[in-house]
């Protein structure tokens, strides 16, 4: 063999080798793209161990050591204007709205709220505003769960980190007085969503400050309401009329969107 012949034929194989090892990547395993100092397990979503049970709404479990998993407490306090406000204190847990839908990472992902078992709203963040429009009058029992970005439920030894309050909800709950909510505020604005567009077009909405808006809103799937600056959010029942009311205590320009079809569904300009 020639020189020329041998240093050819070194190239080839050195070539071979590297494209091999950019195949396997690492530890053998297809190559992942992902931010340098995150893993394969990281970057694949396989953090914890993936079972045939799930969360009994098709959700399935994903099981992870007791030591340092998520956990959850849920508290209630009423709201001055309407309902309660929930607070979620976690754990070895972050909210990650940015990458809902993506990989199971550790210790990350968003929660389902439940009343009586029948889902009410997904959770991005420690905060949720609960109308009295939703909670019928009696006892009832709120529960809150903690998912993965993949939506596969957190769970410790084949059960959901999860967490449970009693709500009593009663006439004092749901109105101050008999008059119908939206007939209690300065301003109401009534808006519909149907079929991902918003009737009527989205606008401004002048408001004094002080005044209490209710807005009015029906939607043909269930979505959640939040109005930017306030921490006010609701949950639209699909093809069922919602009200938030609240007082335009500050001023400036404020959107209200929806979360899951991430619509704009007005602007509040407070002055």
């Amino acid at each position: 063999m020639s020189r020329r012949t041998g240093r050819a034929a070194a190239l080839l194989a050195l070539a071979l080798l590297l494209a091999g090892g950019a195949a396997t990547g690492c530890g053998g395993r297809a190559a992942t793209h992902h931010k340098p100092g995150t893993t394969h397990e990281q970057a694949s979503g396989k953090t914890g161990t993936l079972l045939t049970a799930d969360d009994g709404a098709g959700h399935r479990l994903r099981e992870v050591p007791a030591e340092g998993a998520p956990e959850v407490r849920l508290t209630a306090r009423p709201d001055s204007e309407d309902g309660w406000n929930l607070q979620l204190a976690v754990k070895n847990f972050h909210f990650t709205p940015d990458s809902t839908g993506g990989a199971a990472l550790p210790g990350a992902g968003h929660a389902h709220l439940e009343l009586d078992g029948r889902k009410l709203a997904r959770l991005y963040g420690p905060w949720f505003h609960l109308p009295a429009a939703q909670v019928p009058e009696g006892t009832h029992t709120l529960t809150v769960r903690l998912y993965a970005d993949d939506h596969t439920a957190w769970a410790v030894a084949g059960k959901p980190i999860e967490a449970d309050l009693q709500l009593v909800a009663g006439s004092a709950q749901s109105t101050h007085d008999h008059t119908p909510e939206a007939e209690r505020a300065d301003r109401t604005v009534t808006l519909t969503v149907r079929d991902g567009k918003v009737s009527p077009a989205p606008g401004r909405v002048e408001v004094t400050r002080g005044e209490r808006v209710a807005l009015r809103v029906t939607s043909d799937r269930t979505d959640t309401l939040h109005v930017h600056g306030f921490d006010k959010e609701l949950t639209l029942p699909a093809g069922q009329e919602a009200t938030l009311i609240l007082t335009a205590d500050r001023t400036g320009l404020f959107e209200v969107e929806t979360h899951e079809s991430d619509l704009v569904l007005t602007q509040l300009l407070v002055r």
